[in-house]
């Protein structure tokens, strides 16, 4: 997989935070940031799956099955 830099700025508390705890389970600096964010962006995106799940959910005695669907799509 390709790597790249990325220079963000931290409150320095943050930071030593950050280093302390992968230091006392020597775990890679670059490899705790990568999955905190990864794991920050499926969060994010689960979340507004969820929102957008709850919004629909109103609609769904107006749905049709799928089969009629594509039915009338041929017509």
């Amino acid at each position: 997989m390709q790597k790249t830099t990325l220079a963000v700025k931290v409150n320095y508390s943050i930071l030593n935070r950050v280093k302390k705890f992968c230091r006392e389970r020597g775990i890679k600096y670059g490899f705790f940031v990568e999955k905190a964010l990864e794991e920050r962006l499926e969060r994010e995106e689960l979340k507004e799956d969820l929102i957008d799940l709850k919004t629909l959910h109103g609609q769904e005695k107006d749905a049709i099955p799928l089969k009629e669907y594509l039915e009338k799509r041929r017509v």
